[in-house]
């Protein structure tokens, strides 16, 4: 059983506004029209089936918000509702906001998607600790940020779920897809050596402050003190906030409801 229940649940959607009948309703991409009513009542049966304390749904039409709308709580004890501005644990869509800021990168010039991440790197990969299992396996220097990005470099998902909790190297780099965090974190350091800066200002930099996302951060800022979203253990006990202090890019930023305006 997993460790926590969903404590909101972003959600989007394409469609356009419209009027079905006499009530509100939304034009799906294939013409097909949904009334606001059906949203709430499928949204609502849905919560209640898998015990999801709070979500949030936005809609969108020709890159605009045609639709958005909040449920449930933030706070089950204390029965404060969600909104739109509140923050919440992401988990890892906090990929996506990394990968968006290395092509802009990309794109800068800063930093190269096929250039072997280990001539990034002052020292051998091997020689940090954290990559010190990979001493004797030369694949890690076919390893490039595009193979990282893409979730083809042969690591697990988390050394954690190794049953000597080392990291490997499964297979071939590029050769076949497999989803890990692993990857996403050693993407961090290599970005993080090239530019001298810490992810988290750079997401908020070249992404958050790009799109107006004033309450997004990858890591735990004061002033989202005053709107947040719990987190539940599968007994239903608060968890509170995960109030992290350093950024992982391949684990959860601290975001709003709102998260969706960053797709457009």
């Amino acid at each position: 059983m997993a460790r926590l229940l969903p404590l909101a649940i972003p959600i989007t959607l394409v469609g356009a506004f419209i009027l079905l009948g006499n009530e509100p309703s939304i034009q799906r991409p294939d013409g097909r029209e949904v009334a606001i009513s059906q949203i709430d009542t499928t949204t609502t049966r849905l919560m209640e089936a898998a015990h999801v304390t709070g979500a949030g749904i936005a809609i969108f039409h020709q890159s605009r918000i045609v639709y958005l709308k909040t449920y449930g709580t933030r706070d089950v004890e204390r029965r404060l509702p969600l909104t739109p501005n509140s923050v919440m644990t992401a988990a890892s869509l906090s990929k996506s906001a990394f990968a968006t800021m290395v092509m802009r990168l990309v794109q800068e010039g800063a930093i190269d998607l096929d250039k072997p991440i280990h001539e990034y790197l002052p020292k051998p990969l091997p020689d940090y600790p954290k990559y010190a299992d990979l001493q004797g396996d030369d694949r890690y220097k076919r390893l490039t940020l595009r193979i990282l990005l893409s979730h083809t470099s042969g690591f697990p998902n988390w050394r954690a779920f190794e049953e000597d909790r080392k990291l490997k190297i499964h297979f071939e780099p590029r050769t076949r897809y497999a989803y890990s965090g692993e990857g996403i974190d050693l993407a961090q350091l290599i970005v993080e050596t090239v530019t001298g800066r810490s992810v988290a200002s750079l997401i908020d930099e070249k992404l958050y402050r790009l799109l107006h996302m004033t309450r997004s951060s990858m890591v735990w800022e004061s002033r989202f003190e005053d709107d947040f979203a719990n987190g539940y253990d599968e007994y239903g006990g608060s968890l509170g906030p995960e109030r992290r202090s350093a950024p992982d890019a391949a684990c959860p930023p601290s975001i709003p409801t709102r998260w969706t305006r960053w797709l457009i």
